[in-house]
């Protein structure tokens, strides 16, 4: 009686096993790994806003400073989003007709604030405060990246619970000078003071800053 099976049989069944392996393990270290992943969390990414607004135009090129469009930033948890009355300062003499700043004009017009689409955020259950931050001496652009150089704002940081434990972990190294917390650009040199006389000058708390309720609360 001849056999069911060729002697081929036994390779082709071995190999489709291994496929079938290899394919769950691909498919588990995708499941595990995209979540974690900087595209997942959108990182260097630019969201489509109702006006195509440039930081780099209007930080770096005509020396507008960032509290004069988020002027919470220093006293708020929220940062603040400048209403359409500022961007009417100057847009009521300058670029008066200019299409891109149509949707501009039909906010006042209409008497409706503009939507702008969140670039940077954390969790619902994450707490942060913009004004202790900055109070503490944090820059901007430790969490928000050279602002002042973007075209268009994008993500550039995770802002993961790592990112936020690392710094609260040895918050020394990440603070600078009160004046340069608005400096999006500022590195540390030779003369930045060390990070021991950062955190007296500033009065960093002593408690441990990775206790769960300085985030969770």
């Amino acid at each position: 009686m001849g056999s069911v099976f060729r002697p081929a049989a036994n390779f082709w069944a071995s190999l489709a096993l291994l496929f079938l392996a290899l394919a769950l393990v691909a498919f588990s270290l995708v499941v595990w790994l995209w979540p974690r992943s900087d595209s997942a969390r959108r990182v260097n990414w630019a969201p489509a806003q109702p006006v195509p607004f440039s930081h780099q135009h209007h930080v770096s090129g005509l020396g507008i400073d960032c509290r004069h469009c988020h002027n919470a930033v220093e006293v708020s948890a929220n940062a603040g989003m400048p209403p359409t009355y500022t961007c009417m300062t100057c847009h009521s003499q300058i670029w008066t007709n200019a299409a891109l700043l149509e949707p501009v004009r039909n906010s006042l017009r209409d008497d409706r604030p503009l939507v702008w689409r969140r670039v940077t955020d954390v969790p619902d259950f994450v707490y942060f405060d913009h004004s202790i931050h900055i109070a503490k001496g944090v820059g901007c652009s430790s969490c928000h990246g050279d602002v002042a150089n973007m075209a268009l704002t994008y993500k550039a940081k995770s802002m993961t619970m790592q990112f936020c434990l690392d710094c609260h972990r040895d918050p020394g190294p990440r603070l600078r000078p009160k004046d340069k917390i608005f400096d999006t650009s500022w590195t540390r040199d030779a003369t930045t003071p060390a990070p021991e006389v950062l955190l007296a000058l500033y009065g960093a708390p002593q408690r441990n800053l990775t206790d769960c309720s300085i985030c969770h609360r």
